[in-house]
């Protein structure tokens, strides 16, 4: 084989794709290796998408006329829903759940992790810090404040199924794995799945910011169609009802610490209203105000305020302990994922009701959040490669809640093992923050600031939720009206009034029902979107252009070894083909070729 002939093979993918860049560009499509910012003309046309919010109002419309109308009827619904939820698809909510964090991780450490979710070229937004800060306070923060100590010491006196009879110290081992379990990783995977999607379509490759944009891989123009609205319509209700459960949560526990603060009797569903009335102005106030102004604002403040809480409770509470249970914490979790991992509703009926209550309401609402953090965590992370998102997403609010976790529940399991406060028997969940605080010095205080600190979680997380509804009812602009934003923060507050009233007396499995059902059918949305976004990315001009060289390379070092043997080297050479209009070397032909090194045999 002549060395002419291996040249010309060698160049023929570099000579391919600098004709078509060096090409009027009126005259052909860009060649995909380039990485070409997509045209204006790719955008869908602004304006409120009447189908998508008209049938999402309605719908929403109709469910608080039938909960305030006849909640008997709606609460009857809602518990069988409930019920053949969990019997035919509690093990759906298991395996994707899982599923999830197998795939960021490999997106992450694969090829894919280099991609950009913007140009090529392109900075990050926001700096580090307001991004894990406005990230955090809006995935989780209210239920943090909710479940910081609660749920260890749910598991402490009531452990899962089958890990009873154990010692105090294997219970206490269960308790902060099992929380672990359902606020690291999990939680923050399933918000990287759609985060990603977003951010790739839209800083990527051009698209609207609307869930069904992302199906463009697999649907086509059909994207764009009815298909794509009824995605679009899934992902509203999905999170209408997720928002609306943590703003009954983020009620449930002021009320908690009203009783307390203020001496007030137990506080009933009047009062409950009123919070969510005053919780819902505030965050629809903020929402209108946007995010720079709005979101980062309360976000940087929640953040310093709740380290400021998380420190007190540390240095005033059992810090030695704390440091201990930290490895502890994180051995158990790494022991027991496989087997927390693989709980299913087959090993019996009280693990399914225990299921319901816990990881599978858990995945659920996590799930029904998903649209409008992930796309929220889209907004803010422009500019970061898909493993600098991933790192960032999954694993600093993992490590966040680990050290939230062992600092509440640590202190709150010190207490109720030495015996000097009873947590486990606070009159509610959400009270028993407000009894381990009152163990220790400042406890009106802390109090209020816990109740500020909820009232801001929520404000700062149902304002992104307001601002994305109003985004998918308008064909995904990014700056919606103030009147759809209005509206949806309204009905959420709407919403999550008759979820508490369902609950009756138990207005806590009010929300953990509905907000299971709500999510069933996101999940289905959320596999298709993992499957788009591979799609997309095999695609990607990175992805391509590493594909061109290693054969460009492949193939020179077959000519080399051909014409020289183990003596030669690769060199870059211009053509010189004459293209260069200006002289700056831009317009080239450039090609592989191998030259001998001279230094003979070895």
């Amino acid at each position: 084989m002549s060395r002419q002939g291996e040249t010309s093979r060698t160049s023929s993918a570099a000579d391919r794709l600098r004709r078509v860049a060096a090409s009027p560009v009126d005259d052909v499509v860009p060649h995909p290796v380039l990485d070409v910012a997509p045209s204006a003309t790719d955008r869908v046309r602004p304006g409120l998408d009447r189908v998508v919010f008209g049938v999402t109002a309605a719908l929403a419309l109709a469910f608080l006329v039938w909960g305030f109308i006849s909640t008997d009827s709606l609460a009857s619904v809602s518990g069988a829903s409930l019920g053949w939820t969990m019997d035919k698809a509690g093990w759906l909510f298991v395996i994707t759940a899982s599923g999830f964090v197998v795939f960021v991780l490999w997106l992450a450490l694969s090829r894919f992790g280099a991609i950009t979710l913007g140009r090529d070229d392109e900075e990050p937004e926001f700096r580090t810090t307001s991004w894990v800060a406005m990230m955090f306070s809006a995935g989780m923060g209210i239920g943090l404040m909710f479940w910081g100590v609660s749920e260890p010491i749910a598991h402490l006196t009531t452990p899962p199924p089958g890990t009873e009879g154990g010692t105090e110290a294997e219970a206490m081992k269960t308790a902060m794995s099992t929380t672990l379990f359902h606020w690291t990783l999990h939680p923050w995977a399933i918000y990287a799945v759609v985060g990603l999607a977003i951010a790739y379509g839209v800083y990527r490759k051009g698209r609207v910011q609307l869930i069904s944009a992302a199906f463009e891989p697999l649907l086509g123009r059909h994207a764009r169609g009815p298909v794509g609205k009824v995605i679009d319509m899934l992902a509203i209700f999905a999170t209408l009802f997720g928002s609306a459960a943590s703003l009954g949560l983020g009620a449930l526990q002021i009320g908690s610490g009203l009783e307390i603060v203020a001496g007030l009797d137990e506080v009933g569903n009047g009062l409950l209203v009123m919070v969510i009335v005053v919780l819902t102005v505030g965050f629809v106030a903020s929402a209108v105000s946007g995010v720079a102004r709005g979101i980062q604002w309360l976000s940087n403040i929640n953040m310093v305020l709740a380290l400021v809480l998380a420190l007190f409770v540390f240095l005033v509470g059992p810090t030695i302990f704390v440091l201990n249970l930290l490895p502890t914490a994180i051995g158990g979790y790494v022991a027991d994922l496989p087997t927390m991992a693989a709980r299913t509703g087959a090993e019996g009926g009280d693990t399914s009701d225990w299921l319901q209550g816990w990881t599978v309401f858990y995945w659920a609402w996590w799930l029904s959040w998903t649209p409008f953090v992930g796309m929220f965590i889209a907004r803010i992370s422009r500019g970061r490669t898909i493993r600098q998102f991933v790192s960032g997403v999954l694993l600093v609010p993992s490590l966040v809640s680990l050290v939230w976790f062992c600092i509440f529940g640590g202190a709150a399991i010190d207490l109720q093992s030495s015996g000097a406060a009873d947590i486990a028997g606070a009159a509610s969940t959400e009270s028993q923050l407000f009894t381990m605080l009152e163990a220790y010095p400042a406890a009106t205080a802390t109090s209020i600031l816990v109740m500020v600190l909820v009232g801001i979680f929520f404000i700062s997380g149902a304002d992104a939720a307001s601002i994305v509804m109003g985004t998918l009812s308008e064909r995904g602009t990014t700056t919606p009206r103030r009147g759809t934003v209005v509206f949806w923060g309204v009905a959420t507050g709407a919403v999550a009034a008759v979820m508490l009233l369902v609950g009756g007396s138990e207005a806590l499995n009010g929300l953990q029902s509905i907000t299971i059902v709500a999510a069933l059918p996101f999940v289905l949305v959320m596999v298709g979107l993992a499957v788009a976004l591979v799609k997309d990315l095999r695609a990607d001009p990175v992805v391509l252009r590493r594909a061109y060289a290693r054969e460009a390379v492949e193939q020179a070092v077959i000519a080399g070894v051909t014409e020289h043997g183990d003596d030669f080297v690769l060199s870059i050479e211009s053509t010189g083909d004459g293209h260069d209009d200006k002289n700056d070397g831009d317009d080239q032909l450039v090609t592989v070729t191998t030259t001998s090194t001279g230094a003979g045999p070895r």
